[in-house]
């Protein structure tokens, strides 16, 4: 007898947007098509039992994605993206705020995905645009009401994902951080789905951004607040969390909001961001198509 193959991989979706197709990245980074194996990486193939026979396919089988061919985000029909505010004691010094003492929860609405390198739009008249690297959780097996100690057996992979956030709209309008976090384009995901064996500990996950080649951000999820197993338990006391379902686990410090004077994005800037396993994503920001 042996054990079932670990499920180690980085997981991509590429093609067009909107017709995304699956596949993988091999040992040697060339990136291969899994559309002949299963039809999406998605909410139905997330779960464990699927995780493990991709993982037992031999990627020298799989034909390479031809060079050039776009990245879309590596999770495709996500139902939910669940933001945690301040989760970073440092990020919430500089933005003149204290340290939560439960985890503040937001949501971003899920037409605001897109691929780890696509134009991010500046929504007209905005002047207080701003950029937040952070360590991306997507849930793997339905969870509602799971201890700490169990949290992590849910997760199926952890991606890059910049919480685009648009500050006027978040802090200076009434109501809901939400409005702030949901224009289009404002949460590019990928460039891989790395699975949890092959990321390592997530608390131990060092993050960093770019704008226009001057480094804005470098930190380390070791900082969070709350952990990944924490901030999973904790929102399964509130919500059924789904396959697909993606937690935006909150920015170190360096955002453009927390400068002085403060810095903000326009367009013709350039979002370069990364962290250890995660790969990379670089954006250009233009002006919104609804300007």
């Amino acid at each position: 007898f042996s054990p079932p193959p670990k499920p180690s991989m980085k997981l991509i979706r590429h093609g067009l947007p909107g017709a995304e197709q699956p596949g993988l990245i091999d040992a040697s980074g060339t990136p291969r098509d899994l559309s002949g194996v299963l039809a999406d990486i998605a909410p139905a193939t997330l779960g464990p039992d699927s995780m493990a026979r991709l993982a037992a396919l031999d990627p020298l089988t799989l034909p390479p994605v031809p060079s050039g061919t776009r990245l879309g985000p590596c999770v495709g029909e996500v139902g939910n993206v669940i933001g945690i505010g301040l989760n970073y004691a440092d990020h919430a010094a500089e933005a003149g705020l204290k340290v939560p003492g439960q985890p503040i929860v937001f949501n971003k609405h899920v037409s605001a995905i897109n691929g780890p390198n696509d134009e991010v739009w500046l929504p007209p008249g905005s002047q207080k645009l701003d950029w937040e690297v952070e360590l991306g959780v997507v849930i793997g097996q339905r969870a509602f009401h799971v201890g700490e100690d169990q949290a992590l057996s849910y997760v199926a992979g952890y991606c890059l994902l910049n919480d685009v956030s648009e500050r006027a709209h978040q802090i200076e309008y009434e109501g809901q951080w939400v409005k702030g976090k949901s224009y289009p384009t404002h949460c590019p995901l990928g460039p891989w789905l790395v699975t949890p064996d092959e990321l390592g500990d997530p608390q131990d996950v060092a993050l960093w951004l770019e704008v226009n080649g001057q480094r804005r951000q470098n930190g380390s999820t070791r900082t969070m607040v709350f952990g990944v197993a924490t901030l999973v338990s904790y929102l399964s006391r509130f919500m059924a969390l789904q396959p697909g379902d993606v937690i935006a686990t909150g920015t170190p410090p360096g955002v453009g909001m927390g400068h002085q004077p403060p810095l903000y994005l326009k367009a013709g800037d350039v979002m370069t961001l990364g962290g250890r396993g995660l790969g990379e994503q670089r954006q250009l920001v233009v002006d919104s198509p609804a300007g």
